[in-house]
């Protein structure tokens, strides 16, 4: 028999089942109901403008655009990726019910199909911003289990489980090619899409981030609404090897929290959306259950470290559906020295000439 040089996304979840000898199969059945949609996403993406589907969602008059529950203006690929999510997993019989980013309220399985033990928790396009210019977005996906009867309707407070209780994570990435990340708790993995036989082939085995980086990223033109840990990190890591790091930083930022992510994964990193001052209403930018938290147990599966700066951003408890959270995550040295700066007594409060009244980052 040949040696397989790359199993399918079907394969590896039917080895991981057998080390389970008591499983049903509902997670597998589950698992390529979300490749599939995120195929069906893949194939709108790449398609683009050919299809009519840049631009923004139109309201039903046709004329102001629409917004999701974030306030932000939908596009059409967002309204269609959200849907796709629903349509290829709402029948199957493996959910009790769904939330996503772009609904205000729970999704309730119709009542013509089947209920499962399962919740899905979805951002169906992260970095749709980023669509009319060609650059990679993603779906980014949590799975938990439900507790409590399965034959009732789902509620809000059902998804309000912290991070460290999913029971699987992953993002799908539309670039150059299409791949599937993957934590099912057992480490991480990465699946590369074949065009030609429409199967995410396995192509990355134990994805681990280094523990030390030389890069970072972060949206400076929010520099004025920092918090003094996180300025005096940044002004360290601008001043090179002629500062207290010793060594040269280079920056990134995509804008896209899938294309942050996975940059990490393949080459480590430091990512930071962290609490500011901007909007005080918001404790942060990032969704704690759609983006933050399945990211989060993917980098921490690959050896890396998330937080809010202050806390372990797994063991935070979601009040609400669509709560916002600070997110710090990459190479761990790194998170634990940005961690170690917020524990810093105001007293040794850091002050630099590049966030100062004549400094780089002026206010």
């Amino acid at each position: 028999m040949p040696i397989r040089k790359h199993i399918t996304l079907t394969q590896y979840l039917i080895e991981e089942r057998r080390r389970y000898p008591g499983a049903d199969g509902e997670f597998n059945s589950l698992m390529l109901d979300v490749a599939l949609a995120c195929k069906a996403i893949a194939n709108a993406v790449a398609q683009g403008e050919l299809a009519g589907l840049h631009g923004d969602h139109l309201d039903a008059s046709g004329e102001a655009q629409s917004t999701n529950i974030q306030g932000e203006t939908q596009k059409k690929l967002d309204v269609l990726s959200n849907d796709y999510f629903i349509r290829m997993n709402e029948w199957s019989g493996t959910l009790a019910g769904m939330a996503s980013e772009e609904m205000e309220y729970p999704y309730q399985i119709p009542s013509h199909y089947p209920r499962g033990k399962y919740l899905l928790v979805f951002d169906p396009l992260d970095g749709s911003s980023n669509i009319d210019v060609n650059v990679s977005v993603g779906s980014i996906f949590s799975i938990l289990r439900r507790n409590g009867d399965l034959n009732t309707d789902v509620e809000e407070a059902d998804f309000l489980q912290k991070g460290a209780k999913q029971v699987a994570a992953g993002y799908a990435l539309y670039g150059p090619t299409t791949m599937l990340i993957l934590t099912v708790g057992r480490g991480v993995v990465g699946f590369t899409l074949d065009p030609v036989l429409g199967e995410f082939m396995l192509t990355h085995k134990n994805i681990q981030i280094p523990e030390d980086t030389q890069e970072f990223a972060i949206n400076a033109s929010n520099s004025r609404f920092w918090e003094p840990p996180i300025k005096r990190y940044i002004a360290e890591c601008l001043e090179g090897k002629t500062g207290a790091r010793g060594k040269e930083f280079n920056m990134r930022w995509i804008a896209s929290m899938v294309a942050e992510a996975h940059r990490i994964l393949m080459r480590g990193g430091v990512f930071m959306y962290p609490r500011d001052t901007k909007d005080p209403s918001k404790p942060g930018r990032l969704r704690l259950l759609y983006e933050a938290n399945p990211i989060g147990m993917i980098i921490e599966q690959a050896g890396g470290k998330v937080s809010t700066g202050r806390e372990a951003l797994l063991d935070v408890q979601p009040t609400s559906l669509h709560q916002r959270i600070g997110v710090v995550f990459g190479s761990r040295n790194e998170v634990e020295l940005i961690e170690s700066y917020h524990k810093t007594p105001a007293t040794e409060a850091f002050h630099s000439p590049l966030f100062g009244e004549r400094g780089l980052f002026r206010k």
